[in-house]
């Protein structure tokens, strides 16, 4: 045939006949087959027939004319040409010849899957699409579900003519594609109604999950480089298939640069939060705001606006890259909306639920991304610095410098800093986060026995109806999170230390926490795990780091135990660990324990026989070494880390370990406040520091100008 190529004819330095999404799919169908990649057949219709269409119908020149002295930025216009190039298109003639091909592959293709009329999609395929530096995402139409050979014909003209839609036109010109130089190559959707039991469930299995990220892993071995792929489940057998593998345009760039940019609001103070939604960046922007329902409104949208509208689709991508940023009701970090705004640079909110009712046309607010995986619209434009930070200088130091990270959502957003790992994940935080019950409360419904706050633990805990198996999945994937985006580096999970007052806000607490006069040296830590009255809550903690371990494969996790109070305290929680599949050496599993409370410095000989190493918690152990209570605001003047006792304890803590070869990190605040505490730390020899994720450039300048003097 002289304009269709089949997959089993097709390789990637096709690009030029076929588009880059056809000689994907045709390399990865005769490369990955037998590795386990599945890619459904088809064919592509060559470039030459794209252009063969032009000329016997005489509409190029009349595209030249329509598209001369055009200015993107004057919406109405770009709208009225693009629409006159399309209805030339469409109104053109198929050459017989490429009739007749498209009739014989369509019979070809459907007698391969055994049926009269095979069900296809219409996909565009472009000789300037999925490049690695411009993904051209969205720009040109789809048909689904075409099942005839006459709307096969239709669909190819239509999917022709969506090459000169407003967004690609506006797209190519912003990106100095010349309109001549860029080709494309190749009925109905169902909408089904869903229960809301259906809604709650996920749409594919973990099983499925699995094999997708296999699979994903195979195309990146392959190619070489990150890779944006998208997928399909066939609806009558099941198996799930490869459709679109191309090059990743925007993480791949940032990986390669050596700066970052700091975005924040100089004040939180007296905000009106207007709505909330997931944040799509980390940057903010200000402006007036513009509700836009349609494409007929465009010409209303200025440069600087705030876009809002109830979702966007390719066809919004001239405005969108006038918008200071972009609001929408619906949508995820996967939508449309999201994936533009990360190509552009801008600043999007999405999936805000109410965002076209609460603001208001001409309204001034500011849209913030910068507060991790939240993203908050406040009425008024509120003043906000951009701090660009210059990492190339950076080198690496002897002293390990990691960081304390509370949130698993902002993991992989924080790992692109430099960094050696994570020192301190509080295990607490990603249950406030993910679960949001007392663990006993848990253990208690998994029994099958009324508790305080049943129902609205129920509510929050749907759709899993087993109360266990809800607790770890939720701990698991939070701390898989975490030590995934910075695997294969370390990443220390601290157990839980809720203090008794912390627990008895949680649903179900009241039921489970005595009133503490003194929370803060009372049942925590260390003492709650073999004490009966939270024993089997700690078992479901351990399981759910075995999962992350064992099944996930993440064992750059070590555990930490905080509030060790003895010896034999640790031996009895070690012990409770090894119950659980956790057990100290295998696997390379660490157990280190919180160095911070006095006795864990002054008998640090017998601790260090039961643990691998010590993290010191600078905030308690200054606590107790100055008999202070660090919760007290009335003697707050009194809690000084630089205290010479304090510093003193530090000092012997580093020197225990290193006497005995034991690891000895802190992750505790000083080091992130002060830098005579980081320079004390790293003159005496410490292995880690774990900092703030604010602290740690400056810090970083601070331990490689010592180090160097040291040298």
């Amino acid at each position: 045939m002289r304009y269709i190529r089949f997959f089993n004819e097709l390789h990637l330095s096709d690009i030029p006949l076929v588009g880059g999404k056809n000689a994907s799919l045709g390399e990865m169908y005769q490369k990955l087959s037998t590795k386990g990649i599945h890619v459904p057949n088809g064919f592509a219709t060559t470039s030459e027939a794209y252009h063969v269409l032009l000329n016997e119908n005489g509409i190029t020149e009349k595209i030249k004319t329509i598209l001369e002295n055009l200015d993107i930025s004057d919406t109405k216009s770009l709208q009225e040409r693009g629409h006159a190039i399309r209805e030339l298109i469409l109104n053109s003639t198929l050459p017989a010849e490429l009739v007749k091909e498209l009739h014989s592959a369509y019979h070809m293709l459907s007698k391969e899957y055994g049926v009269e009329n095979c069900d296809v999609a219409v996909r565009s395929s472009g000789t300037a699409e999925d490049l690695p530096d411009a993904s051209f995402a969205g720009q040109q139409e789809t048909f689904l579900n075409i099942q005839t050979p006459e709307k096969l014909l239709q669909s190819v003209k239509q999917c022709y003519a969506s090459l000169f839609t407003d967004r690609a036109i506006s797209y190519r010109t912003s990106r100095g594609f010349d309109h001549f130089k860029v080709a494309l190559s190749e009925g109905h959707t169902v909408n089904v109604a869903t229960t809301l039991e259906e809604q709650q469930h996920f749409s594919i299995s973990d099983n499925e999950v699995m094999s997708l990220a296999r699979q994903a892993l195979i195309i990146e071995e392959y190619y070489k480089r990150p890779m944006d792929i998208e997928w399909a489940k066939d609806g009558f057998d099941g198996k799930l298939y490869i459709v679109q593998a191309r090059p990743e345009t925007v993480q791949s760039k940032l990986q390669n640069n050596i700066s970052i940019e700091k975005y924040a609001l100089n004040s939180t103070k007296d905000l009106k939060l207007l709505t909330s939604g997931r944040a799509v960046g980390d940057k903010i922007g200000s402006g007036e705001v513009k509700v836009i329902h349609n494409t007929s409104e465009f010409a209303l949208f200025k440069a600087g606006d705030v876009l809002v509208a109830d979702t966007t689709n390719p066809d919004w991508e001239p405005i969108m890259k006038k918008a200071s940023a972009v609001v929408t009701n619906r949508g995820s970090r996967t939508c449309h909306a999201a994936i533009v705004a990360r190509e552009i640079g801008v600043p999007a909110v999405v999936g805000c639920g109410n965002a076209t009712e609460v603001l208001k046309n001409t309204q001034k607010v500011t849209v913030s991304c910068a507060d991790g995986d939240e993203g908050h619209i406040y009425d008024g434009e509120i003043a906000f610095s951009r701090k660009t930070i210059d990492l190339s200088s950076l080198k690496e130091t002897k002293t390990k410098l990691m960081m304390n990270v509370g949130n698993p959502a902002e993991a992989f957003h924080l790992a692109k800093m430099p960094n050696d790992g994570v020192g301190l994940a509080r295990m607490e935080f990603i249950m406030t986060h993910s679960i949001n019950a007392h663990p006993m409360a848990l253990v208690n419904m998994h029994k099958c026995n009324r508790v305080e706050d049943e129902e609205n633990i129920r509510s929050f805990m749907a759709p899993y109806s087993d109360a266990k198996e809800f607790f770890l999945q939720k701990l698991s994937e939070g701390v898989g999170m975490i030590a995934a985006a910075f695997y294969p580096k370390p990443v220390i999970i601290r157990t839980s230390d809720f203090k008794s007052n912390e627990y008895r806000n949680m649903p179900g607490g009241f039921t489970y926490e005595a009133e503490e006069e003194n929370p803060m040296i009372g049942f925590r830590g260390a003492s709650r795990y073999y004490d009966e009255s939270y024993k089997e809550a700690y078992a479901w903690e351990c399981e759910a780091l075995k999962r992350v371990r064992d099944d996930m494969g993440l064992t750059n996790v070590i555990i930490m135990i905080p509030f060790v109070r003895t010896p034999e305290e640790g031996e009895k929680v070690i012990h409770i660990m090894n119950e659980q599949g956790l057990i100290q050496g295998k696997n390379g599993l660490k157990i280190y324990a919180m160095c911070e409370i006095p006795a864990n410095v002054i008998i640090a000989d017998e601790f260090l026989k039961v643990f691998d190493g010590y993290s010191i918690g600078s905030n308690d152990l200054t606590q107790l070494v100055l008999g202070v209570d660090r919760e007290s605001g009335l003697i707050a003047h009194i809690f000084n880390e630089r205290n010479p006792a304090v510093m003193q304890m530090l000092k012997m803590a580093i020197v225990a370990c290193k006497s005995r070869g034991k690891y000895i990190g802190i992750c505790g605040q000083a080091p992130s406040d002060y830098p005579e505490i980081t320079e004390f730390l790293v003159k005496n020899g410490i292995d880690s520091i774990s900092l703030n994720p604010d602290s740690l450039y400056k810090m970083h300048q601070v331990v490689e100008s010592l180090e160097e003097k040291l040298s």
